[in-house]
């Protein structure tokens, strides 16, 4: 059976591999289709809006797409028009910057007398004089050794040029067919694809979601939203950015600014190459047009900072989540897609990644997609923080935690981080797949932590706490009766966590302690250590409650032991059971510590604060004084539930 299961496995994943290197191989070879295919998909996520919208006026769905169609092909021909006829004009004045553009290339050639060429001079005058290089071949030189015809030597090589077939007005219109048909066919698709675009739904959801259709819906719904979301406001973002460029370069001077700032605007739809390419135009023709060199630079300046601050700060901020993928990802897509289909697939890489990472999210055999291409975390913050200690890298384990209480306080890190964490030491320890040194690490850089953590959390408070006073309180005023809050109905105790167990135990109990302390109580976390010296300190103290620390599954077996001499030793006092992240029967858990005793026992940290809270069973009791009364079991069902 096993072998059986490894070469199914082994199957699954050579089939894996053979439909990629296919898939690849057919994007790349049916570019020519697909390619179409693609840009119409792209214009209709666009342009669907604007149908609906003229549809729900009562215009037949058949007119709506043409006035769409043509509305927008004839702004993307304008524009385009525009922006030929701006570009010829401009190189039609070049002739009028030719003194300017002679007197900066002269600035290059006065470069012949400088530190550096006379050291590249000596350094080849020393080759010359080591026989390292050959000296150059002056005429003196051909003279003395005697003329040689062409070809004779090295020295005198025949020149070879390649003469091309004279091209004709056929083969240039050749050249247009290809361009032409691509465009033919984007209009074509785009056109049906708008006008059965439900249809085409259906049809998709039919192929791929059988049994499913829920999960393909949604996909298909969130891929289309993220897209339209994406290409709205990276259109908003464009603008404004076009925008910025042409008012600074208008003020700068520089002839043809609305040209300038329309082309970044458009150009920095291609991800990575359109920023430079839009900032390299107008330098140059600054270089040409001012006789200085303080209108270049500034306008360097200008193109850097505004792609430094747009692509590093307002669009993380404005449409990075819409996407949903990392800045890897995006690198590694356009690399792909334009491998694949050229510049016109840079320009689709991102649209086309969304959709494969939205369809992993929600197709379970695609799941690897959205975890190579995604922006979300692949681990959860208690194994990210076990892994990074199991990498002895109590840095990153620090920030990790740091980075969960951002968002979160400090019972939800310690109940949903660091006690999950403990637990997985515990299953690799138990497992032999730890050594002590790891478990020692990471049971001593948990608890450095948590005192850390509880020590800032406490600085904070207390920082939050004066500057709410600061606000509320006004020179010389006595505060009004109405507005001091009343008394605690629960006077503090004196309360004791004991461990177990374990160091795990152990830990678990000072975050017990730290935030019982938080509420007011005071409270203590017994040391591990032997269970007669654990139980013979809190004899001697004799503390108003008791907290038992034990990780589950291994330490419910010691929790019965230690509950049976705690309750020997008193047995007046009230004992919580804590038993952490516990998912089983809290009713036969109870049976199996206490013995039946109605003892409270809790699951989480915050929980056991709020419990400690409230008032001992001997004040809820009925007359006759029994602490252990039947009325005491709902609690624990309750907790259940």
């Amino acid at each position: 059976v096993l072998v059986r299961s490894n070469a199914s496995r082994e199957s699954s994943r050579l089939l894996a591999v053979v439909v990629t290197v296919v898939v690849i191989a057919a994007l790349y070879l049916a570019k020519i289709v697909l390619l179409p295919l693609a840009l119409a998909m792209l214009f209709t996520f666009l342009l669907a809006p604007l149908v609906t919208l003229l549809e729900r006026v009562r215009i037949p769905r058949v007119l709506a797409i043409l006035l769409v169609l043509l509305a927008f092909g004839s702004g993307v021909g304008y524009m385009g028009w525009t922006v030929v006829g701006q570009l010829i004009e401009v190189t039609g004045h070049l002739p009028d910057y030719r003194a300017n553009i002679s007197q900066k290339i002269a600035v290059f050639h006065r470069t012949q007398n400088t530190s550096f060429s006379r050291a590249a001079h000596e350094v080849q005058n020393l080759s010359e004089q080591l026989g390292i290089s050959n000296p150059p071949n002056t005429a003196s030189d051909r003279r003395h050794r005697g003329a040689k015809p062409l070809g004779g030597s090295p020295e005198r090589p025949v020149s070879v040029q390649e003469v091309g077939k004279s091209t004709t007005s056929l083969d240039s219109l050749q050249g247009m067919v290809e361009p032409l048909a691509v465009i033919l066919l984007v209009i074509v698709f785009t056109f049906f694809m708008l006008l059965q675009r439900e249809d085409l739904r259906n049809r998709l959801i039919r192929l791929t979601g059988h049994g499913h259709l829920n999960l393909m819906t949604q996909a298909m719904n969130e891929a289309g939203d993220r897209v339209s979301r994406y290409f709205s406001l990276q259109l908003l973002v464009n603008t404004c950015y076009g925008s910025i460029i042409f008012t600074v370069l208008h003020f700068l001077g520089l002839p043809h600014a609305i040209l300038w700032g329309a082309l970044a605007g458009l150009l920095r739809f291609i991800p990575y190459i359109g920023a430079p390419i839009a900032a390299f135009l107008p330098t140059l023709l600054s270089m040409a047009v001012f006789h200085g060199w303080k209108q270049t630079l500034l306008i360097m300046a200008l193109f850097f900072c505004m792609e430094v601050v747009t692509a590093n700060f307002i669009e993380p901020h404005v449409y990075g989540k819409q996407t949903g993928l990392s800045s890897l990802a995006i690198l590694v897509a356009a690399t792909f897609w334009t491998l694949i289909w050229g510049p016109i697939g840079l320009i689709l890489s991102v649209p086309l990644t969304v959709c494969l990472v939205v369809v992993g999210a929600h197709v379970p055999n695609l799941e690897f997609l959205t975890v190579l291409l995604g922006d979300q975390p692949v681990m959860k913050p208690e194994a990210h923080y076990y892994q990074r200690l199991l990498a002895s890298d109590e840095h990153e384990a620090s920030q990790v935690l740091e980075g969960y209480l951002k968002d979160k306080p400090l019972e939800d890190l310690y109940d949903s981080v660091l006690i999950p964490a403990l637990s997985l030491a515990e299953q690799d320890r138990h497992r032999n797949a730890l050594d002590d040194a790891t478990v020692s690490f990471i049971n001593q850089t948990t608890k450095e932590l948590v005192d850390e953590l509880s020590f800032r959390s406490e600085r904070n408070g207390e920082h939050a706490s004066a500057a709410a006073n600061a606000e509320v309180a006004e020179p010389g005023a006595l505060p009004d009766s109405s507005e001091i809050p009343p008394p605690s109905p629960v006077p503090a105790m004196s309360i004791m966590c004991v461990p177990v167990r374990d160091h795990a135990d152990e830990i678990t109990a000072i975050m017990l302690a730290q935030l019982l302390e938080r509420a007011g109580h005071r409270a203590q976390a017994v040391a591990i250590g032997n269970v007669d010296g654990m139980l013979a300190e809190v004899a001697r103290t004799k503390p108003d409650l008791v907290c038992l620390s034990a990780l589950p599954p291994y330490a419910m077996a010691n929790a019965r032991g230690v509950y049976l001499k705690l309750r020997g030793e008193l047995q007046q006092t009230r004992i919580i059971i804590g038993l952490w992240n516990y998912a089983g029967d809290l009713l036969k858990a109870a049976r199996q510590i206490s013995g039946g005793e109605q003892d409270q026992i809790c699951t989480t940290l915050r929980q056991a604060v709020s419990q400690a809270g409230e008032p001992t069973p001997a004040s809820s009791t009925q007359e006759d004084g029994t602490a252990n009364s039947p009325e005491r079991k709902p609690d624990l069902q309750e907790q259940q539930a």
